[in-house]
Formats: C-alpha cells, structure tokens, sequence
C-alpha cells in the first residue's frame, strides 16, 4: 500500500510479460489489415464476364448488330482499359477480351483489335470520370445526325440527352473518309466534341455514349436509340409541337439503371 491509499501490484513473472506482450502484437498485426483495407476493386474475371455480358445484351437489345463495341476502363490501373477483339458483340466471350493502354495498343490478351478502339482510348484520356464506353450503329439516331435535328429528352429514362447531345461530323477534321475513328487524332476529335456530355452522334455513322458504370453506358446506349425513336414519332403528329423534358426535370430525373440491366441480362439466351 502506497501512502496515498493504492495497493501495489507484484510484477508479473517475465514469461507472462513476454507472452501478453506478444498475444498484443499479434492482436494489433491481424487487426491491421482491417483498419487499412479499402474498397475492393472488382476482381478481374467479374469485370471482363460483366463485359462479355454487356456486349450481348447490347446485341440482344438491338443497340448494335455485328458491329459496335463497349470498353470498361481497368478499375485497378485507370490507364488501361479492356475491350473485345473484333467480332460480333453477341458472340463475345471471356477469351475475347484483350486489355489496351490508353494509346489502344494490346497489353494482354491475343487477336485483331477493332479499327475504331481509339474512340475508347482518347475518350478515357480526355474524360478521367468515365468507365465505360459504348460505341453503336444504332438506326434510330442516325436521321438526327443527318438532319441537324437535336435530339431532346422525351421521358425520364432519357435524362441525360438534357446536357445536350452534341454531332461529330468526320469531314470536318478530316475530309472525305471511309467514316471510320481508325485513328488516335480521330479519336481526339470525337472525344473534344463528346466534351463533358453522356453522347454524341457520328454524322452517317451511329453514336457514342459514356458513364462512370458499365452498367450506366450500356443503358445510355440503349436509351438514347429509344429516346430518338419516340421523338422521331412525336414529331410526325399533328398538334401544337412537342413537350419534352424541362432542363430541371432532367436533371432531377437521373437514373441508376440497375433493374433494366438485371432484365436485360434475364432476356440473354441461356
């Protein structure tokens, strides 16, 4: 007893000492790894089986046919991206799936990249908050590119045509071509004129759309056709014009697109 009143514990024997000070550093070692770890970033091979399944639904939806592509940029490394070797985008697999730098050159994977990759590389160059890109020959908006029309937000599911869905006319940077983004300084091009948007038509050609989700891209996709093909519609009747969404309305009206994407993968032939 002290002479303020408190006992004075024996020390402990110094193997007990020992031990409880190395039962404490193994309790602090394997609780380390918990108070660094951050999110995970999706494993590899569920990325590129989330990709072969966006190439199909976009082929089973009718966004592309045997031509287009849809790119995911490599959650682990931002400068590279993955994408199929040319073929047709229902028939995408896993082995198909080859990763590019951001100068679309292969890294991994084997066969003939598509002659349009750089549209996905200098759109993920020039827009860091993109993931996913999506290019389609999608039939409903090539009147739009062609007639100078805007295309305009008809419903809700079409939000993002509210920023504006700007035209990449190819002669204007480079003459009378074969329409083709086969080259980097193509790519270039198309992405200033994308700018900060979601899409953006390709004058006798088809469309690009971008988001930060594959998942978001696949569905920008999609809808901006359905959204060209209801404005196409109501144009043609009779009336007073065409009351399409107020810039405010869109802007409250964003979607995640999650359900039509479990739909979408519930419509893929088994």
């Amino acid at each position: 007893m002290t002479a303020s009143g408190f006992r004075l514990r024996a020390p402990a024997p110094h193997g007990v000492r020992a031990a409880a000070v190395l039962l404490a550093a193994g309790l602090i070692v394997a609780a380390a790894p918990l108070w660094s770890q951050s999110p995970a970033a999706p494993a590899r091979q569920a990325l590129i089986d989330d990709l072969v399944a966006a190439n199909r639904i976009l082929a089973n939806e009718g966004v592309v046919d045997g031509y287009g592509h849809v790119s995911v940029r490599n959650p682990a490394d931002s400068n590279r991206y993955f994408l199929a070797r040319a073929g047709a985008p229902a028939l995408v697999t896993s082995a198909d799936i080859v990763e590019y730098d951001l100068d679309s050159a292969p890294v991994s994977g084997t066969g003939t990249g598509y002659t349009e990759r750089f549209i996905h590389g200098e759109i993920y160059k020039a827009r860091p908050d993109v993931k996913a890109v999506v290019h389609c020959h999608c039939l409903d908006v090539i009147p739009f590119a062609a007639a100078r029309v805007p295309l305009r937000p008809m419903y809700h599911m079409g939000y993002f045509i509210g920023e504006g869905v700007p035209v990449f006319d190819i002669r204007e940077s480079a003459g009378l071509t074969d329409m083709l983004v086969s080259t980097p300084a193509l790519g270039r091009t198309l992405a200033r004129v994308l700018g900060p948007r979601s899409a953006a038509l390709m004058r006798g050609h088809g469309a690009v759309a971008v988001a930060d989700s594959l998942h978001v891209a696949v569905a920008k996709a999609y809808y901006l056709n359905v959204n060209a093909r209801l404005q196409s519609d109501a144009m043609q009747l009779r009336g007073s014009g065409v009351t399409y969404l107020d810039p405010e309305e869109a802007k409250k009206a964003v979607q995640t697109y999650e359900r039509s994407w479990e739909f979408w993968k519930s419509r893929l032939p088994r």
